[in-house]
């Protein structure tokens, strides 16, 4: 392994809120520190696997819309997966797209531009090598709300300059994966608890029969929804407890709220479910004026789910492939369709 470049990206524009994130730093919630990380670890894992790196390796967070980064190395590989967003490299008056959940080699020089997510909240770029920042509280994910970790403590600004860790001396070719990942549909599975005894039936069945809308004050800290009031049977307070990633909690306006990686570690309010892991990703990605619904599952349920995810994610990261250049139509891909198969 040889180190390619006294940086690797310089930020031209850094987009609306793009920061460093890995899968989160833990051990630290007794002293009130969130573990933050990526809020959908499926495109995060993706994406370093392409590029060859452990899948807790730190990449960059894109949310809503995209940044321009010019490449500071001799050269860098690449993969984006997440949400859908158009990409494009330009190398001086030329001019390329590149798709997701495939690997791209940059150049020095090369300009990367990402534009507006769709259809989901974030996306993720992964580099070969990872993104080198300091760790701190062994994890190098961005907790803004407290200046701590990833560049700064911050989202990325014009003119910073991102450090990648070493890559590969003979560049590798580039892979792909045989599809998407399958973030599921249908209601969000949840697992009821702990303070659902604090609701009263009607309450209850506002919460499982109703459509919530995410509104635009969501952030990374949780997801704000609009829909059917949810009643409290005895007041909406409690002694602070513990807060799990996806708790729900039902403040004293009846609208539930989706917690996230940066949500605060203890809270005073009814949590009337809470998320299973395995649709996690698929939550908390969701864009503003997603609608959810809520499904109730028991936790025998919730972790058959779970292990099912992560054997989806071992068969994708098993058919990681050879990708064709860009703009090459995929052979292998055409003959599993069996495209003739339909001519008469």
């Amino acid at each position: 392994m040889t180190a390619s470049a006294t940086t690797g990206l310089r930020v031209v524009q850094p987009g609306l809120f793009t920061t460093v994130q890995d899968l989160g730093r833990f051990g630290y919630q007794n002293v009130g520190v969130t573990p933050s990380g990526a809020l959908d670890v499926l495109g995060l894992r993706l994406a370093n696997a392409l590029v060859g790196n452990p899948q807790s390796a730190a990449v960059l967070e894109i949310s809503y819309a995209g940044p321009e980064l010019e490449v500071t190395a001799d050269a860098v590989r690449i993969a984006v997966c997440g949400g859908d967003c158009p990409i494009e490299v330009h190398s001086g008056p030329d001019r390329r797209g590149l798709p997701l959940w495939r690997t791209a080699h940059l150049r020095r020089g090369d300009r990367l531009k990402i534009g507006t997510v769709e259809g989901a909240t974030c996306t993720y770029l992964a580099v070969e090598g990872g993104i080198e920042v300091p760790e701190v509280m062994g994890s190098r994910a961005t907790y803004p709300r407290a200046t701590l970790g990833g560049l700064h403590g911050r989202a990325l600004v014009a003119g910073d300059e991102i450090q990648v860790g070493e890559t590969a001396a003979v560049p590798a070719a580039d892979r792909m994966l045989p599809a998407p990942p399958d973030y599921g549909s249908g209601p969000i599975r949840v697992v009821l608890g702990p303070q659902d005894d604090h609701f009263t039936a009607a309450g209850l069945e506002a919460f499982l029969s109703g459509a919530y809308e995410i509104t635009k004050e969501s952030d990374r800290m949780g997801l704000r929804l609009s829909g059917p009031e949810i009643e409290h049977r005895d007041g909406y307070e409690i002694a602070s407890d513990g807060i799990a990633p996806g708790a729900i909690q039902v403040p004293g306006n009846r609208q539930p709220i989706v917690l996230l990686a940066d949500r605060q570690t203890v809270g005073g309010y009814t949590k009337i479910a809470t998320v299973v892991s395995a649709d996690l990703p698929r939550v908390a990605s969701a864009a503003p004026g997603t609608v959810l619904r809520f499904k109730a599952i028991d936790i025998v349920g919730a972790e058959t789910l779970r292990r099912a995810l992560e054997r989806h994610v071992e068969a994708l990261l098993a058919g990681i492939r050879p990708a064709p250049a860009v703009g090459e139509p995929d052979l292998r891909r055409l003959e599993e369709l069996d495209l003739i198969g339909g001519v008469i």
